[in-house]
């Protein structure tokens, strides 16, 4: 059975935008994108809302910058692109993407389906989708990259009314300041 990841870059105040929905502050470093790389590496299908597809769909050309990219970015475009994706849009018309494919609603049982069926891990990403399959029992580790910086406001990384017992799988600091931290959930 596949784990379902949600994996997030965050402000210390829990943030993964602020107020204006800027993420500037969250881009990593070298370092952290290569950590980041080995994280990604196993997963075999994305799931995104429109808004972060629309975001990340940015890696299914970014290798054209072959000579601009740092080489952590271009070695993410290749582990994104290699990916299945799936997107949970009422509105989104079509993908703008290889291997994408486009869902009207987020189905809990059919997840739950595709971790059992799934040779790979499956990611979901960003903060609205990802409330739905943790409020659903779905999410079997939360990795959290904690950022040095107090945005004071904005999308909170993870929804509220949820209470999840979690264990500590492993931790790391980086020369940035930045943290990682990876959770089992205990479901």
């Amino acid at each position: 059975m596949a784990n379902l990841i949600y994996s997030a870059i965050a402000s210390l105040d829990g943030y993964v935008a602020d107020e204006e929905g800027n993420f500037d502050w969250a881009a990593p470093d070298e370092e952290v994108h290569s950590f980041v790389n080995e994280l990604e590496r196993p997963v075999g299908t994305y799931l995104y809302g429109r808004r972060m597809y629309e975001v990340m769909v940015y890696w299914e050309t970014a290798d054209t910058l072959a000579d601009q990219s740092p080489s952590p970015e271009r070695d993410f475009a290749e582990i994104w692109k290699a990916a299945d994706k799936v997107v949970y849009s009422k509105t989104l018309e079509q993908a703008a993407s290889a291997r994408t494919r486009i869902e009207r609603e987020f189905d809990p049982e059919a997840v739950r389906r595709q971790k059992t069926s799934a040779e790979r891990d499956l990611s979901v990403g960003g903060p609205d989708l990802a409330a739905q399959p943790i409020k659903a029992g779905l999410v079997d580790e939360l990795h959290l990259f904690v950022t040095p910086i107090i945005v004071g406001g904005g999308t909170p990384w993870l929804p509220d009314g949820v209470r999840v017992k979690l264990e500590l799988l492993d931790e790391r600091r980086f020369g940035s300041g930045v943290v990682y931290l990876q959770y089992r959930t205990s479901n």
